[in-house]
């Protein structure tokens, strides 16, 4: 091979690096908006990134703070030159030019609250300098409920404009809607965890305080400890903030409950506890295991399953509670040796068909709030019958977005 025929394969080389060079770097550069595709896909892309920063604000409800957070994009979304957002009562934000037309949007959009129905009207401005001619308005509405308004301002009148702003005013409204189940979905925990409170009987908490109040002379420090337990397990039970808790706090008021009945049964009640330090963590719906403790011992010791008289007095209503680990979930186990359940009637428990209003109220609502949490296929697994116990298994996802111990 010539001097000459190399160098040109020299060149030739040095042009491929190069034009591989530049190759990887633009490849390797990060995606910007201007390099999706045509211009129609562009503006979708655009269109979509504002809505989707719009929403968050808005799941919070229509409220002062979410609407000048989310105001700004809406009009985005519209290409509008002003927009506004009202409640029934008052503009809660103007986005835009002619803020001066604020005074004037409750009077104009009066008869769109109460009937419900969007409308077109010319602004009446006497500015010759103001840009704002024309305006739609249409309605926010929420299960038949006019909460609001939404007001897109023109400098003329635009038939496209009013078609987007009642699109626009649609999504607002899912938006909306999404935040009222968030609410509705909050103040049914709330009643839930009620109940169960509820549950917590009188008569327990009696028989706790006449329990400590037996050792006051004969052992005060065992009084003492008694009574500090006693604080701490209402204090966790009655506890007003938090949705969710960690199956460490869960664990530590079910052994708080244990001791005070402990104090009342001694040595007619056996537990056993196996739990696994990883999973201590774990985040779990609040009072989600002690009320099924808490049927274990009323069934077993309290008389409502096999009586306890029946049982010889050489032997111990045992329960066992353990909280392993099963790769990405924990899965907790409580089984007794009591008289158990026909597995008829749990079903109709479970079916919130109990005739008793006190009846399995614990199985099911926590059933019923693990379903809601983590979906239909975490349910409580009860295995029981007859005569022969009861085994309750409930598996907990080690992490699921939105789930978090407090």
């Amino acid at each position: 091979m010539t001097g000459a025929s190399v160098a040109v394969l020299a060149v030739l080389a040095a042009l491929l690096l190069g034009a591989g060079f530049l190759l990887g770097r633009r490849t390797a550069r990060p995606l910007r908006p201007s390099d999706v595709g045509t211009p129609v896909e562009h503006a979708t892309f655009e269109t979509l990134h504002t809505a989707s920063l719009a929403a968050p604000p808005l799941r919070a409800g229509l409220t002062e703070e979410s609407a000048r957070r989310s105001a700004r994009r809406l009009r985005s979304l519209l290409g509008t030159d002003a927009l506004c957002l009202t409640d029934r009562e008052r503009v809660l934000v103007w986005d835009g030019a002619g803020h001066h037309h604020g005074k004037d949007v409750m009077g104009q959009v009066g008869e769109l609250l109460e009937g419900g129905r969007g409308t077109a009207f010319d602004s009446g401005c006497a500015d010759l300098d103001c840009p704002l001619r024309w305006a739609v308005a249409v309605p926010l509405t929420v299960e038949n409920r006019v909460l609001g308004a939404l007001v897109a301002y023109a400098p003329r009148e635009s038939a496209v404009l009013a078609r987007a702003a009642g699109e626009v005013a649609r999504w607002v409204c899912v938006q909306l809607e999404l935040a009222e189940l968030d609410r509705s979905r909050t103040q049914l925990i709330e009643a839930e965890i009620k109940a169960l409170r509820a549950q917590i009987s009188p008569h327990f908490i009696f028989n706790s305080l006449a329990a400590i109040a037996s050792f006051v002379r004969t052992d005060p420090e065992q009084a003492r400890e008694l009574l500090l337990e006693f604080a701490d397990f209402t204090r966790y039970s009655f506890r007003r903030h938090g949705e969710f808790t960690t199956l460490a706090d869960e664990l530590h008021s079910i052994d708080q409950y244990l001791a005070l009945v402990r104090a009342r049964f001694g040595k007619r009640l056996s537990v056993t506890l196996q739990v696994a330090p990883e999973v201590l963590p774990v985040a779990l719906p609040f009072l989600c295991l002690q009320p099924l403790v808490e049927n274990a011992v009323k069934h077993g010791l309290e008389g409502t399953g096999t009586p306890a008289r029946e049982r010889p007095a050489d032997t111990p209503f045992r329960i066992t509670i353990s909280a392993l680990d099963a790769g990405s979930e924990a899965e907790v186990v409580i089984e007794d040796d009591g008289g158990g359940m026909d597995p008829e009637r749990l079903r109709r428990i479970l079916r919130g068909e109990a005739t008793a209003p006190s009846t399995g109220i614990g199985l099911l609502n926590v059933d019923e709030r693990l379903r809601q949490v983590y979906g239909d296929g975490y349910g409580l697994v009860i295995e029981t019958g007859t005569g022969a116990g009861m085994k309750i298994t409930l598996r907990l996802p080690k992490y699921r977005a939105g789930v978090h111990g407090s």
